[in-house]
């Protein structure tokens, strides 16, 4: 990602700045980083598998303007790299989304002349729109000549953007990196840093920071979730469960607090994914050995999550009056905040069988 070979704005891709959070670490004994992806020019870290999965069959003649249509399932950020991408090269795309994708994200897609289909009913069986979203994708393929379905949860180029992302942090920080959390969905971002770290022999260990509700890493519960951008409710393709030497699940209303807590300590807007991390990190700390350095691979911005995780009235409207989790004591930015609520500790990597007891949220 942004090699001087790759032209225009897609040039822009990748390169995203590596910054030190010395408020959020200050009751700490380590040093925390942030990889913004933010600054992506699609906004968000998914421009990185957007370009990858869709370069080299442009340059190939394998995707051709005016011929080619690019048909994917997503109802966020791939969907406007993707958008981006296809923009850019003059190539039809039609994006498959739901009913719970805002109206930002949509007007966005249009506004790169993306064509939307939503899905308005879930999956019978699982209550999901993922599943019905991707029978919609294969329905659209099957009857629209010279598609493409990049399948950003089968695609190895997925992942293969990401060895790009983390030697970004390996070279920012000269190699002394002790661990690299990562918000697990496709897994593309856990998959590409933990090969890149094993091609290069580096002690990092790498933390897959999933959701409560998710399919993943045998999550301790079953539920829906509301904060996109961290666990899913199909295992993809992509999913390798020893890419992780660590795994935290993390509540939807741990998310909001460590987003909360972000933008008052750092002025940080990141999205709901973002502190998702944030809250691992802090159930992650007391392991953490005094004097390591941690990466937070922080995958998008919170100007999209304006109306949710920002919005004091749809917090209240889901979790009550909670403000005091992320409230501070004395100026903005002290490090004296009470903790995040606590949920039981949970190994670092859970057994994944065949069938798993769960109970509704």
């Amino acid at each position: 990602m942004g090699e001087p070979h790759v032209k225009g704005i897609l040039s822009a891709v990748g390169g995203t700045p590596l910054v030190e959070l010395e408020k959020l670490a200050a009751h700490f004994d380590f040093r925390v980083f942030a990889k913004v992806e933010r600054f992506n020019p699609g906004g968000s870290i998914k421009d990185r598998p957007a370009l990858n999965m869709l370069l080299a069959k442009v340059r190939a003649g394998e995707l051709v303007p005016g011929r080619h249509t690019v048909i994917e399932s997503s109802s966020g950020n791939l969907a406007v790299g993707l958008a981006q991408v296809c923009c850019y090269f003059g190539l039809r795309f039609v994006c498959v989304v739901d009913v719970r994708t805002t109206e930002q994200n949509l007007a966005v897609l249009r506004a790169y002349g993306a064509e939307v289909e939503v899905v308005t009913e879930p999956d019978p069986a699982s209550g999901e729109y993922l599943p019905q979203r991707l029978r919609r994708v294969a329905e659209l393929a099957a009857r629209t000549p010279y598609s493409y379905v990049p399948d950003q949860y089968g695609n190895p180029r997925n992942s293969e953007a990401h060895l790009t992302t983390m030697r970004e942090i390996d070279q920012a920080l000269d190699g002394r990196v002790d661990y690299v959390f990562c918000a697990a969905g496709t897994t593309g971002t856990l998959g590409g840093c933990a090969a890149y770290v094993r091609q290069r022999g580096l002690r990092t260990s790498l933390v897959a920071v999933d959701a409560v509700g998710s399919v993943l890493f045998g999550s301790p519960v079953s539920c829906s979730r509301l904060i996109p951008g961290h666990g899913t409710s199909v295992t993809p393709s992509l999913f390798d469960p020893t890419a992780a030497d660590h795994v935290v699940h993390v509540t939807d209303l741990e998310a909001v607090v460590g987003c909360r807590r972000l933008v008052r300590r750092e002025a940080l807007l990141a999205g709901g994914s973002s502190g998702a991390l944030v809250a691992a990190l802090e159930k992650m700390a007391p392991v953490v050995e005094a004097g390591s350095t941690v990466v937070l691979v922080l995958p998008d911005g919170g100007d999209r999550y304006l109306d949710t995780v920002y919005d004091d009235t749809w917090v209240r409207r889901h979790f009550g009056e909670v403000s005091h989790l992320w409230a501070e004591s004395g100026t903005a930015g002290t490090a004296d905040a009470p903790d995040l609520p606590d949920l039981p500790d949970l190994p670092d990597l859970p057994d994944l069988p065949d069938a798993k007891e769960t109970i509704s949220c």
